[in-house]
């Protein structure tokens, strides 16, 4: 099975290094554009036929945008800390800067790095479509089966959003990571792998 990471806000393919040494075949390409719907059309020129998407953040817009867009190349979904409430920049702002406190400073490294490369003219723009972006209107239309990831600690994705997800996906379940942040993918990496091939595991099962 191809696995392809989709980043989420001002990051790169650095985000997953950590996921991708442990699930075989996984490619993590750097997206382009500064729209949730740009973004999503980089993914499909980048991505196989077909795959298992699995995004963090903003990442899992992105790949349910392409999932309702193209069913028949999304394999199954895991989307990771998923963001698209429809809060104020200034909350997304104010909910990452308590998060970063939480993340292994490994990764804000790399966060801050990244950031400085996509520049704040594409941050703002990218970050303003993510807040537009209607994706509770777009999940009962995913035909594919996904596992939605939270950490525990994430102060981004609250437990009641990622419920919410989960009720609004035809075929979801939801998975908690203990002591993880945001950033699940990288501070519990090997819990983060476990669960994505267990759900691809299931999926074969079912």
């Amino acid at each position: 099975m191809t696995y392809v990471l989709v980043h989420g806000l001002g990051v790169s393919h650095r985000y997953f290094e950590r996921l991708r040494a442990r699930l075989p075949g996984a490619i993590a390409p750097d997206l382009a554009g500064s729209s949730v719907d740009e973004l999503a059309t980089s993914l499909a020129r980048a991505a196989p036929e077909r795959a298992t998407f699995v995004g963090s953040s903003l990442g899992c817009q992105v790949a349910v945008e392409l999932a309702v867009r193209e069913p028949e190349r999304v394999e199954r979904l895991v989307l990771i800390g998923p963001t698209g409430y429809h809060h104020p920049l200034v909350t997304y702002a104010s909910r990452l800067a308590v998060d970063w406190i939480r993340e292994p400073p490994s990764l804000v490294l790399i966060a801050t790095a990244d950031y400085y490369r996509w520049g704040p003219r594409r941050l703002l723009s990218t970050a303003r479509s993510m807040r537009r972006d209607l994706f509770t209107d777009k999940l009962p239309l995913v035909a594919a089966s996904a596992l939605v990831v939270r950490g525990a600690d994430d102060p981004m994705c609250t437990q009641g959003w990622a419920e919410h997800v989960v009720s609004l996906l035809p075929r979801a379940r939801l998975a908690v990571v203990p002591g993880a942040a945001h950033a699940a993918q990288w501070s519990h990496a090997a819990d983060v792998a476990r669960l994505v091939e267990e759900a691809e595991h299931d999926s074969h099962e079912a």
